[in-house]
This record gives C-alpha cells, structure tokens and sequence, in this order.
C-alpha cells in the first residue's frame, strides 16, 4: 500500500472513526487519541492488507472497536458500559458510512420479495434463519440457498 493510498484512506475514515468513538460517549480527547491510534494501527498493518479480500473499512472497524475495548479495560470503567455498546457486533459499513445504507437499501429493493423479507428479517429484525424460514413458509434449507443468492446478489449491486 502506497504512501498516498493510506493518505487516502486516513482522508476518507479519519471523521468516521472519530465519531463512532463520540457515538459511544467518549470525550472529545479520549475520542481524537483512540482515532490516531487505530490510523497508527491500521498503517502498521496495511502493508499485510488484501484489498481483493476486505475493504480497509473492515480493518479501520475491527480495529477501532478492539481498542475502545481495549481503553475501557485499561479505564477499569467496562463494567459502565451499555452491554449491548460493548458486545454488539455490527458491520462497519453501517457504523462508518451512512452513504452505504442508502445504497444498500437500493441494493434491498432490487432483490426479488422473498430474498428481501428474508435478509430483512434476519438481518434487522435479528431473527434466526429457522425462524425467518417458518414465517416465510419456506424451508430452512431452501431459505439457507436464498439467503446465500441474496448476499452474494447484494454484494455485486454494492460493488
């Protein structure tokens, strides 16, 4: 990774990141030195980085959540946060870029019914897939294939 494609991806991350650490009611400072820590971070390994296999945002993310771990641990104050804040796991697309659920909603709607109720149901309203599959009438292998098509369908609209 070159010199000005880590100036890039500093450019484009570098306010998304600081305010994922604001969004979980961390101070102005605490949120600006964890910011720089994930960039050291994150250029420390992003000569290992596979853009053919992640997005650096995948990596900015796994990054920035483990070191918000990582200061409440050191803080002793994990035991004040939200459970749900510490251990929910959410993909970074939706945490660091609001631009990307527009296009994944777009990406929604040019799926066929059923795949879109499926990956609705089991992707914003948490449903297990069996469970998606019984209120769908389908069964859990057949909703297993669709849900595999839609993702895979998904992923191509995103790109």
């Amino acid at each position: 990774m070159t010199e000005q494609d880590k100036d890039q991806i500093y450019k484009e991350y570098n306010k998304k990141v600081l305010y994922y650490f604001l969004g979980k009611n961390l101070n102005k400072d605490d949120a600006e030195d964890l910011t720089a820590n994930v960039f050291v971070k994150f250029y420390d390994k992003a000569d290992f980085f596979d853009p053919t296999k992640a997005s650096p945002s995948t990596l900015i993310y796994s990054i920035a959540h483990n070191t918000l771990i990582d200061f409440w641990r050191v803080r002793k104050q994990h035991s004040e946060l939200d459970e749900e804040i510490a251990y929910k796991d959410e993909t970074l697309d939706d945490i660091l870029s609001e631009e990307t659920l527009t296009e994944l909603a777009q990406a929604l709607m040019r799926l066929d019914d059923r795949s879109r109720a499926l990956v609705v149901l089991v992707y914003y309203d948490n449903k297990t897939l069996k469970d998606s599959a019984a209120i769908l009438r389908i069964s859990y292998a057949n909703a297993k294939i669709i849900m595999k098509k839609a993702l895979s369908e998904l992923k191509d609209f995103l790109k």
